[in-house]
């Protein structure tokens, strides 16, 4: 059976230092990242020992475990790739579009996500997703890695609120670090997620 690995960044860990110390990225990769990782492993080792000898009466226990590892890794993999270091500005085509038609325009959509970033009570992330069954793009507020999420919804765009993604830079300012991660936004990335889909 495949376990979950860690992914490389597809940059530097100072390469995003307009919005992130190098210091910051490389905990929060190779540190926070990283035990997610082993989380959902070991989580679905467990599993597998208890399917083994039948034995369910941790099944419920395991499960929440499982999901919360498992989506910190989802997530987290979702966003390094939201990010460049040329990234920035804001989307262009059906992306643009649909945050038009969807959400009232890039600056709303701007101010929603930033306030459902900042929001966030105690730790947990502002999600730009595609939820299907509507077919609308909508903002989502996540509390840790996955509660209070659209069943079926597609993440797009992922902000970390937790606060071991900004409290070495920022402290306890989160607004200022939410306002830098809009400077390296990588929307060719986010526009891709969008397109497909769309298909």
């Amino acid at each position: 059976m495949g376990a979950y690995t860690l992914p490389d960044l597809p940059y530097d860990y100072s390469a995003l230092e307009r919005a992130m110390s190098a210091e910051i990225l490389e905990l929060h990769h190779s540190k926070h990242h990283l035990a997610y990782v082993n989380g959902a492993n070991s989580t679905l080792d467990q599993l597998a020992e208890a399917r083994d000898k039948e034995q369910f009466g941790s099944l419920v226990g395991l499960q929440k475990t499982l999901a919360f590892h498992l989506s910190g890794h989802v997530l987290h993999s979702l966003f390094w790739e939201n990010l460049s270091p040329d990234g920035g500005d804001r989307p262009e085509g059906a992306l643009a579009d649909a945050i038009t038609e969807h959400l009232g325009g890039f600056d709303a959509f701007k101010q929603q996500l930033t306030a459902a970033t900042v929001g966030v009570q105690g730790s947990g992330w502002g999600i730009l997703s595609w939820e299907p069954l509507g077919k609308r793009l909508i903002v989502e507020q996540v509390y840790d890695h996955h509660g209070n999420v659209g069943q079926g919804t597609v993440p797009l765009l992922a902000f970390d609120a937790w606060e071991h993604a900004y409290y070495l830079q920022y402290r306890n300012v989160r607004p200022d670090y939410v306002t830098r991660l809009w400077d390296v936004v990588n929307w060719q990335d986010v526009s891709a997620r969008y397109a497909a889909t769309q298909a």
